[in-house]
């Protein structure tokens, strides 16, 4: 990371990604069917179980959890 601003990205990116991998694991989903719920392929579900951050972006991840019927909240506060 190079920057405040590229940190603070990859942080959002990581939490969303868990989001999304504890809410396939709550549901029992096999990656084939989270896949299909979220309207991606299954590498890609793969690749976030692998943790590959680099692959998604925060619209993607945002999309994902849309999909899953999560609503997804932003709170900005003073550093």
């Amino acid at each position: 990371m190079d920057t405040p601003q590229e940190a603070l990205n990859m942080k959002l990116r990581s939490e969303l990604m868990m989001q999304i991998r504890q809410a396939i694991e709550v549901n029992g989903w096999t990656q084939k069917k989270a896949a299909k719920k979220l309207g991606v392929t299954q590498p890609r579900i793969s690749d976030l179980f692998r943790g590959k951050i680099d692959l998604f972006s925060l619209d993607m991840l945002v999309n994902m959890l849309a999909s899953m019927g999560k609503k997804v909240e932003i709170k900005i506060k003073a550093a």
